[in-house]
């Protein structure tokens, strides 16, 4: 294992949008490849390193329910969505020999496994990334709470969760110049202040499992190694009493 990592299994959750780039819908295979060099790097220095991936750059089962489609018909959609993404972030380890297994909560052998807790931790153990799709398997569950439950399952020491800002603000600061960065939280704050972290169900998951969750910027080259090494990046959301 590398002698200078702060963690030696990690959860980084991943957003479709992350993998479309700057296209709204679709895949990016350029940004795909980019991050699979990231991941490459720390997998590298001995990281056991598991992933969910988000499908809203392909399908999101919430705006559908909005335009009328039945809710569970659109989780279900959505779900097929994150497979899509997966196996093109397993194509896209792969191609650079990083060893991955792609593991759905939706049973469908001819593309990947099936999620099996023992077989996932093994698979880590054996230096494989272990990419997760299909969110929970059911609906009205977000991949963020997917995310959070996985983590917990496999034993995960943190959640990475990659966002296209620096970590969490005050409000968005996209939209507003005077948004104050962060840079730590209890998991409370989070849900009372209402900051969008995660959601709810998540949050009080990782809350109840004493489970650290690092929100930085995927966007910043480096940023994915610099946070398992380490360093200050981004903003950390744990129990108050450790702050």
């Amino acid at each position: 294992m590398g002698v200078n990592l702060r963690f030696y299994r990690i959860l980084l959750k991943l957003s479709g949008e992350a993998l479309g780039g700057e296209m709204r819908l679709g895949i990016d295979h350029g940004v795909v490849g980019d991050i699979a060099k990231e991941l490459a790097e720390v997998h590298e220095k001995g990281l056991q390193l598991a992933i969910v991936v988000g499908g809203g750059n392909i399908f999101r089962g919430g705006e559908a329910a909005a335009a009328g489609m039945e809710r569970t018909t659109g989780d279900h959609m959505g779900m097929l969505a994150t497979v899509i993404n997966a196996l093109a972030l397993q194509h896209a380890l792969e191609k650079i020999g990083i060893p991955t297994r792609v593991q759905s909560a939706i049973h469908m052998a001819e593309l990947c496994e099936p999620y099996i807790r023992r077989r996932a931790v093994r698979h880590l153990e054996k230096g494989r990334v272990v990419i997760f799709a299909a969110g929970t398997g059911n609906p009205y569950f977000t991949t963020d709470t997917a995310a959070s439950l996985r983590a917990v399952e496999i034993g995960a020491e943190c959640i990475l969760k990659a966002t296209n800002v620096d970590g969490v603000f005050t409000s968005d600061p996209k939209k507003d110049k005077d948004a104050k960065f962060i840079k730590e939280l209890s998991y409370i704050e989070v849900l009372n202040r209402h900051l969008g972290v995660m959601d709810s169900t998540a949050i009080s998951l990782c809350m109840e499992n004493d489970l650290p969750i690092i929100v930085f910027n995927l966007r910043k080259e480096g940023n994915i190694l610099r946070v398992v090494s380490g360093e200050e990046v981004g903003t950390l959301v744990t129990a108050e009493e450790n702050h």
